[in-house]
């Protein structure tokens, strides 16, 4: 776990979204919670008030702290001497772009779930207000949390593959394989609805995940994509299943693959990354190892926490090598660089190298562009469109 300064206290934690029945905004609690840097104080945790209220209660948010709604939040914590520090947004995507922008208006820093939001003029808005009132925006693009993909980056970046020629990823789930939409599911019900979810179904839910760990491996820039975008359920509003070529600036080659409606696939994110000396291989279920294949030597295995590792992978691991360390770990990851961030903005200090690196309000308008140019090429039947 990456060290920083000395903490005064744990910074004052609130959430917009993530009530009962939700799935991320337990994690974002987990994540927050796991190496103490914060305390959740204050939320506006349903549409409906008084299910925020309950989901409050449930959570030992004070009941004065418990708010109907994200602008009697974001002005009540403003006008209180130990209001919120940061506020998590976990809202359905819809949301995000109008929660993220109330809370920057009233100076208070903001971490958010992806995609940003839903349109690239909202992410691009936004990207000015942040510029402009100089507050920390942190994106939850978990994956980059993890501490062989940090390995990973590092490699890539201190040229260990060399001239970088081709990249895969892929990102398989199955859950979405029948209208589990209209059996009463809440995450089916929100992702699958282009008033909730967006222009885009799994492209923006996951295939946004598999854009940005290539982004943020290889360091790469996307020039072009071709895109086939298919919904195969039956009477769905919203893709299920994407397949992406990309050429990147320099001359690199790509695919990227992002299906929720393959059987026998749970959350199947997997990278490789190809240059001329060399190659790796992640693969998000096996999180703890990562596969280095030097051109013309026996590939080698790296694991968490073990031999041969730098700085930043060293960094974000918790435990001995052998003990198994995920999804939760990588999230809390960035909760712990996005606290040493926020800190050093409010004593007016730089952050810590190690902590600095993480998905800011530029990856949400890089995610949003991804997905605009992803659609406006599907719908000229797959043809190459500049990114």
């Amino acid at each position: 776990m990456t060290q920083h300064h000395d903490t005064p206290r744990r910074l004052r934690l609130g959430m917009v979204g993530g009530g009962q029945g939700a799935f991320i905004g337990g994690v974002h609690r987990i994540a927050a919670r796991l190496d103490d840097h914060y305390e959740l104080v204050a939320g506006a945790f349903a549409s409906d008030p008084q299910r925020g209220r309950a989901a409050a209660a449930e959570l030992h948010v004070a009941e004065e702290r418990a708010y109907p709604d994200c602008r009697a939040m974001a002005e009540g914590e403003r006008q209180r001497p130990d209001g919120i520090d940061v506020v998590a947004i976990v809202t359905p995507n819809h949301l995000h772009f109008d929660v993220a922008r109330t809370f920057l208006e009233a100076g208070i820093h903001v971490i958010c779930d992806k995609p940003m939001t839903t349109t690239l003029e909202d992410a691009q808005t936004l990207a000015a207000l942040v510029e402009r009132s100089g507050l920390f925006f942190g994106l939850t693009h978990n994956y980059s949390g993890y501490p062989l993909v940090r390995q990973a980056r590092d490699m890539v970046a201190a040229g260990e593959l060399g001239e970088l020629r081709v990249v895969q990823v892929e990102y398989p789930q199955d859950w979405l394989s029948t209208r589990l939409e209209e059996s009463g599911v809440k995450q089916a019900e929100w992702r699958t609805d282009p008033k909730r979810s967006g222009p885009a179904g799994c492209l923006g839910d996951i295939g946004t995940h598999a854009y940005h760990l290539a982004r943020f491996v290889t360091g790469l820039q996307l020039e072009s994509l071709a895109a086939d975008m298919h919904t195969f359920v039956e009477g769905r509003a919203l893709d299920d299943n994407v397949h992406m070529m990309l050429r990147f600036k320099g001359g690199a080659r790509g695919m990227l693959w992002s299906s929720q409606v393959v059987p026998g696939n749970e959350n199947g994110l997997k990278l490789r990354v190809y240059g001329s000396q060399g190659g790796l291989e992640w693969h998000q279920e096996t999180p703890n190892r990562l596969i280095h294949s030097p051109l013309g030597e026996p590939p080698r295995i790296l694991t968490r926490n073990g031999p041969g590792l730098g700085e930043a992978a060293l960094a974000a691991s918790r435990i001995p090598p052998g003990h198994p360390e995920g999804y939760l770990e990588a999230f809390a990851q960035l909760y712990v660089d996005f606290a040493e961030q926020i800190r050093a903005r409010q004593a007016g200090r730089e952050a810590a190298p190690l902590a600095a690196n993480t998905p800011n309000v530029m990856d949400g308008v890089d995610g949003l562009r991804f997905i605009t140019r992803a659609l406006a090429s599907s719908a000229a039947g797959g043809g190459w469109v500049d990114v």
